[in-house]
């Protein structure tokens, strides 16, 4: 999904304008600062580079009565002064009605279905980003590791912070030119049916996101496991790169034995090792390796001793590691594929996730038109007719944006909220707690940040 967005005041930003044709759109939209046509071909990226990217969206519903229209048009002159939002219209299809009874149930039905769907963007969201995260940390350490010094954290994380702004553009771009999809949820269908539609789509990709996520977990834990055990102490890191086959003595009758010592052991082990089995090879025990914590030592004895060695090892605190060529090989062996399977299961999960994330982003704009539609008609009543506006602004902005559309719009409930509430709060659904005179949903784009 790749879209341009058109920023709604062309004439604000002059720079970014020049050499660019106007165009009439299929939606006749103008720009509220200079009345003029939407500007075809600017480069919202680039916009979004150059200004910061708003925060809020929210999607608001009145009547097409006189009143209402102009205090529209009052609306769109407020904004082209303050500069408190951009505005566009919202395009909702005619939708089939039913009874007021089912209309009231489905209302209801589709407030809850809303906090479901914007619980498993967030889920979705973050799972992506956990997912991405480590890998752009794999990428860092591999390239200090390798000496590459010059790369630092922001460099090493840039690859996500640029595909989560990129999504976050493209999202809110699908949002500012939102087209109802005909063959996905039919028009001819009842406000029921459509609500279950949303319903199946949300809920399946709940239950594969678990699925998938588990999956991907349990690889790579099993190959965290893998790796810690080659790489960590001496009880359990990897003997290859430590052993020598001229350092293991293996023949009919005898064998070698790998054995870790503490440092503070060592003497110790080498006044007794001997006396753990009379079959073991006098002054055979060599030092292999050594580090902070202690040493690895070999010892020969007869292969029939070993049982009886180990036993008496133990018992002095001694760990005596099991070890073979073709063991080590084997493990080796075990790593890499389970490494290769991992990134193969990485790059599949990731493709889902990014795939399956505007999906349900999709689906849930599909679900707030769904909102407004069937709200508009309770509050209004029939025959349908109400206008849908989707106004983008900030946080800082907001609350006095919400102090003018409750001024402009008194006349709708005088009883209605005056809004002198914070518009901060985070609920699913809702703009504000409180009552307003008109429709108003809010789109939560803040879920698609990086913090």
């Amino acid at each position: 999904m790749s879209v341009s967005l058109r920023w709604s005041c062309c004439s604000d930003f002059p720079t970014l304008t020049v050499g660019l044709t106007q165009h009439c759109h299929e939606d006749n939209l103008t720009c509220f600062w200079c009345q003029r046509l939407f500007l075809e071909d600017l480069d919202w990226r680039s916009l979004c580079d150059t200004l910061g990217v708003m925060t809020d969206f929210w999607l608001i519903s009145v009547p097409l009565d006189k009143t209402s229209l102009t205090s529209v048009e009052k609306l769109k002159r407020n904004l082209a002064k303050t500069n408190l939002a951009s505005c566009c219209r919202f395009s909702i299809p005619e939708l089939k009605v039913g009874i007021l009874d089912s209309l009231l149930s489905v209302s209801d039905d589709l407030s809850k279905l809303d906090t479901l769907t914007e619980s498993v963007i967030k889920k979705t969201h973050q799972c992506m980003r956990e997912v991405m995260e480590q890998s752009d940390d794999k990428v860092l350490e591999n390239a200090l590791a390798n000496g590459d010094h010059s790369m630092n954290q922001t460099a090493a994380v840039s690859p996500l912070k640029a595909y989560l702004n990129s999504l976050r553009v493209d999202l809110m771009s699908y949002m500012t030119k939102f087209q109802w999809d005909k063959a996905k949820y039919p028009t001819a269908l009842p406000l029921s049916s459509l609500a279950d539609i949303i319903t199946k789509e949300v809920s399946q990709m709940e239950t594969e996101l678990k699925s998938r996520a588990a999956a991907y977990s349990s690889v790579k834990t099993s190959l965290q496991s893998m790796e810690y055990k080659s790489c960590g102490s001496l009880q359990t890191c990897s003997l290859n790169d430590i052993v020598r086959k001229e350092d293991l003595v293996t023949s009919e009758h005898l064998t070698t034995l790998l054995v870790v010592v503490t440092r503070g052991s060592y003497l110790q082990w080498e006044r007794t090792y001997e006396s753990f089995s009379q079959f073991v090879v006098p002054r055979s025990s060599r030092k292999l390796y050594e580090d902070g914590e202690g040493g690895v030592f070999s010892v020969t004895l007869f292969k029939r001793a070993v049982c009886e060695f180990k036993v008496k090892a133990q018992e002095s605190k001694f760990t005596v590691r099991e070890y073979s060529f073709d063991l080590e090989a084997k493990q080796q062996q075990e790593r890499q594929q389970r490494s290769v399977h991992k990134k193969e299961q990485y790059g599949i999960f990731v493709r889902w996730l990014k795939v399956n994330f505007s999906q349900v982003f999709i689906a849930w704009i599909h679900l707030k038109a769904l909102r407004v539609f069937a709200e508009s008609v309770l509050r209004y009543g029939l025959p349908v007719n109400y206008q849908a506006l989707l106004l983008h602004t900030d946080k800082k902005r907001s609350k006095k944006l919400r102090e003018d559309l409750a001024s402009l719009f008194k006349h709708l409930d005088p009883t209605a909220s005056n809004s002198k509430t914070d518009v901060s709060f985070d609920i699913p659904g809702l703009c504000q707690p409180e009552y307003l005179s008109y429709i108003c949903f809010n789109i939560n784009t803040n879920l698609l940040e990086l913090s």
